[in-house]
């Protein structure tokens, strides 16, 4: 349906899934998907991205790490990014911060209780959707 954005690692495309949900599509850049390590490493985030099912994570749809072009779709989080709400907006008041700060910290519990480890945390991975951060 559209690009939504672009990151070191590939493009990120709003899609529908066969039940017309929306979803975020990343797919991965040509020369990584020649690259057998990469293509390895790629399908290990899947399979962690899979195994966490908290309330502030975004959840696997569907995902192929066979393809010519290896892909993972994620339900779609609608809302702009924490770097993007700041830039714009400023700092948040006190309240939506410690709301942000407490779905963070659920997110942050519920990926350490798979055993995994987030090592990539940023302002502009947080998605401020109307449910809360993801």
């Amino acid at each position: 349906m559209g690009r939504l954005g672009s990151g070191g690692m590939g493009h990120v495309y709003l899609g529908r899934s066969p039940g017309r949900r929306l979803v975020a599509v990343k797919v991965v850049h040509d020369w990584y998907a020649r690259d057998p390590g990469f293509r390895e490493r790629f399908a290990r985030e899947v399979a962690a991205a899979r195994s966490v099912n908290g309330m502030y994570t975004a959840h696997v749809v569907e995902a192929d790490t066979e393809a010519a072009v290896p892909w993972m779709a994620t339900r779609y989080i609608e809302g702009p990014t924490l770097q993007d709400a700041v830039g714009q907006d400023g700092p948040l008041p006190t309240v939506p911060l410690l709301e942000l700060a407490a779905g963070i910290a659920e997110a942050l519990t519920d990926i350490h209780g798979c055993d995994l480890v987030h090592r990539d945390l940023k302002p502009s991975d947080v998605l401020l959707g109307a449910e809360g951060p993801l």
